[in-house]
């Protein structure tokens, strides 16, 4: 489970996160929902350990994330695919990942072919698909065989079998009894496959629950998390 504790961030005076407390429970997957600059990604980053809170706390099974014997056993993390050095191979990336994490390199054949890029190994990034290039990222975060997951925009670039993949993946990954929190602005492949939402609005929390306290009975899942976010552009 991650823990968020009266979570505050504020880049430059301007508030990103404000007084944030809610739960990510082990088993499930949580949806991340917001306009853009609502905070989904400076919470995920938060989460990560990438940057600090201003004021509050985040842990994971009770613990900071920097305070775990095996950081990337505790969290895998998925961001942007543009941040991998497009002059490696995907093997050669997911090396250099295992080796910061200590991580057996028979663990990167298994996720090579766990995400479908058994024989795109020995490829540049900069000569794969933009679909391959989640998929990497997608490993990345798989590698070390952690606790909990958070992914931020993991649809993009995916084509329809890439995104029936990652739903199943995800689905598969909080059965497995792991966190799993995805950010995603593809709201009808959220309620597909999220069994909680978190929605945030100018840093704050908005909504909070299963997708049954929040959407209507009877009412169509994608239909009203769009109405509530064109909501909140309107605002």
């Amino acid at each position: 489970m991650i823990d968020v504790r009266g979570v505050t961030k504020a880049f430059g005076g301007i508030p990103a996160l404000v007084d944030v407390t809610t739960s990510f429970p082990a088993g499930t997957v949580t949806g991340l929902l917001g306009l853009n600059g609502a905070g989904k990604t400076t919470l995920l980053r938060l989460i990560a350990g990438v940057e600090r809170p201003d004021h509050g706390t985040i842990t994971l099974c009770d613990k900071k994330i920097g305070d775990h014997a095996d950081p990337m056993g505790a969290l895998g993390v998925h961001f942007d695919p543009s941040t991998m050095d497009p002059r490696h191979t995907a093997q050669r990336h997911l090396s250099w990942l295992a080796a910061l994490g200590d991580v057996a390199g028979a663990r990167i054949d298994e996720v090579l072919d766990q995400v479908g890029l058994a024989e795109q190994r020995h490829r540049r990034i900069a000569q794969l698909s933009m679909g391959a290039r989640q998929r990497l990222a997608i490993a990345g975060a798989l590698l070390a065989e952690p606790q909990a997951l958070i992914f931020d925009e993991p649809v993009n670039g995916l084509d329809v079998p890439g995104i029936v993949w990652l739903r199943d993946l995800l689905r598969r990954l909080a059965a497995e009894g792991r966190t799993v929190v995805v950010a995603s602005h593809l709201l009808g492949e959220v309620a597909l496959t999220a069994d909680r939402l978190l929605v945030l609005e100018h840093g704050r929390i908005a909504a909070a629950g299963s997708i049954d306290e929040i959407v209507p009975a009877g009412t169509d899942p994608r239909r009203h998390l769009e109405a509530l976010l064109l909501g909140m552009a309107d605002a």
